[in-house]
C-alpha cells in the first residue's frame, strides 16, 4: 500500500487523507449521511480501500482511488473499533468490536453479523454469554472487548473482561484454544504484528505484554485441529488452555514501576522490532517507546494535551499521535546534515580560515589526463513503470495489486473561508486603488486622498488615479511657475493639475495642462 499517506478520521464525521511528500491534504471522504464523529479507521491490506466506523452505529467502506462510498451499514451497537479482513484486495467482511455487546464479524455485502462467543464455561462443554457487570443504578451493560484477526485473516484473537486470549475459527464460531492471562485484569487492547509472529495485549493491570506465536503463520487452523486431537477425552476448559499453551508464549512485558500509568493505544513498529505506548493520564502527552528486548528506549513528552490514539509508520520511523483537541502530530527523527557523505573532501569549519590557494589548484586539465567515467550504457533503456517490492513489509509475497499512487483531488473552500476571502481580496483591491494610508473620510463616505483626486471620464465613471512620484512632482512645480509667469495679467485659478501622459495630478494654483 501508499506508504507516504496518513488517515485521520474527523468530529463532522469525514475522513482527511494527507500526503507526506506533499504535505497537503490528497482527499477528502464525505458522507452525506453520516455527520457523527469518526470511533476507527482502517486501511485494506492492499490499500485500494479504506473502512470507517462511526459514533452514530454506522460502518462505511470506501474507495479510495475514486473516492466515493461503497457501501453503509447500520449496526444496533456503537462499533469502537472495526478492521477489514486481511486476506483479500477488495475484502468483504470486517470485525467490529461494538461498545455494548460481544465482537460481530459483519459481512459487508450482504449486512448480517455474526456474534463471537466471548467466555468458556468452567463446569461444562458448553459456552456462556458475554460477561455483564451490573452497575449502582442496578443497569445490566457489557464490559467492552478487544479483538484482531490474525496475519492472513484465518483466526480471531480476542481478549476478553477475565483475561483470557481466545482463539476463534470465525467461520464455525468455535472457540479452538484459551491463553491466560497472569492476574486476569481486563484486555482492554490486542494487537498482532505486521509480520504476524508477535501478539500485543494491554490489560487493566497497567502492563503490555507480547507474545510469540507459536502457531505456522498458513497453517493454524490444521495445526489446531491435530492438537485437539493430540488432546483427547479432558475437559473442555482444560483442553482449551492445554492448547492455548502451545500456540501463544509469554516473551516480554513492559510497564512504568514507578508511576504505574495506564496505557493507551500501543502497537508494534512497521517490522515489528519496537513497541510504543502512550501514556492514559490526562492532560500529558507523552509516548513510550521499547526495544522487543524490554528496555526503555525513548520517552517523547508533547503538549500538555491528553492522548487518545497512536500508530507507528510502516516503513518509515515517523509516530502520528492525536490529542483529545483534536490535534495530529507527527514525530520523526531528528538528523543532522553530513556533507561530507556527499562531498569526501568536505570540511566543516568551526570558525572562519585564512584558505591560501595552491599554485595549481584551478589550472585546466588536458582531456587525457582526466579520470574516466565508469563505463555506463547509454543506451540501455531505464524501467520506470515497475515498482519494485519493499523488503520492509512482512506481507510483500502477497502484495501484488499495491496502491501505489493516489492522485491528489482539489476540493472547494468552506462557505465561510470563501466569504473571508472575498472580503480579503476586496480590501485588497481597495487599498491598491488609495494608495496612500494617509486618508480623510469626507462627509459623504468617501475616502479621499491628498496626492489623488477622483476624475470623471467620457463615460461617466471615475477613476482613481495613482500617486505621482517626487521627481513628476518637482517637474510638474516647475512647468507651473514657468506658466503662472507667462499670464500674471491673467487671473489664477486654482483647478487639479492633471498630466494626461503619465496620468497623475496634483492640486495647487496653477492651470491645468491638457
Amino acid at each position: 500500500m501508499i506508504c507516504t499517506i496518513e488517515l485521520a478520521g474527523c468530529n463532522d464525521g469525514s475522513c482527511v487523507i494527507w500526503d507526506f511528500e506533499t504535505r497537503g491534504i490528497a482527499k477528502i471522504l464525505h458522507d452525506n449521511e453520516c455527520s457523527s464523529p469518526i470511533t476507527s479507521i482502517c486501511w485494506s491490506k492492499y490499500g485500494h480501500r479504506i473502512l470507517v466506523s462511526a459514533a452514530d452505529k454506522s460502518l462505511i467502506l470506501w474507495d479510495v482511488m475514486s473516492g466515493k462510498k461503497i457501501t453503509r451499514i447500520v449496526l444496533q451497537q456503537t462499533p469502537l473499533q472495526a478492521r477489514l479482513h486481511p486476506g483479500s484486495s477488495t475484502p468483504s467482511l470486517c470485525l467490529a468490536c461494538p461498545l455494548s455487546c460481544a465482537p460481530i464479524i459483519v459481512d459487508l455485502n450482504t449486512g448480517n453479523t455474526t456474534l463471537l462467543k466471548v467466555s468458556v464455561s468452567e463446569t461444562s462443554n458448553g459456552l456462556i454469554p458475554p460477561s455483564r457487570n451490573k452497575s449502582s443504578d442496578g443497569i445490566t451493560s457489557f464490559t467492552p472487548t478487544a479483538a484482531c484477526f490474525n496475519k492472513y485473516g484465518t483466526l480471531v484473537y480476542l481478549g476478553n473482561s477475565k483475561g483470557e486470549i481466545l482463539v476463534i475459527d470465525y467461520k464455525s464460531g468455535e472457540v479452538r484454544a484459551v491463553v491466560p492471562i497472569t492476574g486476569g485484569s481486563v484486555v482492554k487492547n490486542i494487537v498482532f504484528s505486521r509480520n504476524g509472529q508477535y501478539l500485543l495485549t494491554n490489560s487493566n493491570d497497567r502492563v503490555i505484554r507480547i507474545y510469540e506465536n507459536l502457531l505456522p503463520l498458513k497453517d493454524e487452523v490444521r495445526t489446531l485441529d491435530e492438537l485437539n486431537e493430540n488432546c483427547g477425552d479432558v475437559n473442555n476448559s482444560e483442553k482449551l488452555k492445554a492448547i492455548g499453551s502451545k500456540c501463544l508464549i509469554l516473551f516480554r512485558e513492559f510497564q512504568d514501576a514507578i508511576t504505574k500509568v495506564h496505557w493507551k493505544a500501543p502497537c508494534f513498529s512497521g517490522d515489528g522490532e519496537w513497541v510504543v505506548g502512550g501514556s492514559a493520564c490526562k492532560g500529558e502527552h507523552k509516548i513510550y517507546i521499547w526495544d522487543r528486548a524490554g528496555h526503555l528506549v525513548k520517552i517523547l513528552e508533547g503538549p500538555k494535551e491528553a492522548l487518545i490514539d497512536l500508530a507507528w509508520h510502516p516503513v518509515h520511523p515517523f509516530v502520528v499521535s492525536v490529542s483529545l483537541n483534536g490535534f495530529v502530530y507527527i514525530w520523526a527523527k531528528d538528523y543532522t546534515e553530513n556533507w561530507s557523505a556527499f562531498a569526501p573532501d568536505f570540511k566543516e569549519l568551526e570558525e572562519n580560515e585564512e584558505y591560501v590557494e595552491r599554485e595549481d589548484e584551478f589550472d585546466l586539465i588536458p582531456d587525457t589526463e582526466k579520470v574516466k567515467g565508469p563505463d555506463v550504457n547509454e543506451d540501455e533503456e531505464v524501467d520506470i513503470i515497475s515498482v519494485e517490492k519493499d523488503a520492509t513489509f512482512s506481507d510483500s509475497d502477497m502484495s501484488q495489486e499495491e496502491l501505489c499512487f493516489l492522485p491528489a483531488t482539489p476540493s472547494r473552500d468552506p462557505l465561510e473561508q470563501q466569504d473571508k476571502c472575498a472580503e480579503s481580496s476586496s480590501k485588497l483591491l481597495d487599498s491598491n486603488n488609495t494608495g496612500s494610508p494617509s486618508e480623510e473620510a469626507a462627509p459623504n463616505g468617501l475616502m479621499m486622498n491628498h496626492a489623488s483626486s477622483l476624475l470623471e471620464d467620457n463615460a461617466g465613471r471615475f477613476k482613481r488615479k495613482r500617486k505621482p512620484s517626487e521627481k513628476v512632482l518637482e517637474l510638474q512645480a516647475e512647468k507651473v511657475k514657468k506658466s503662472s509667469k507667462s499670464s500674471k495679467l491673467a487671473k489664477p485659478k486654482s483647478k487639479s493639475l492633471v498630466d494626461q501622459d503619465n496620468g497623475n495630478s496634483f492640486h495647487g494654483d496653477g492651470i491645468s495642462d491638457e
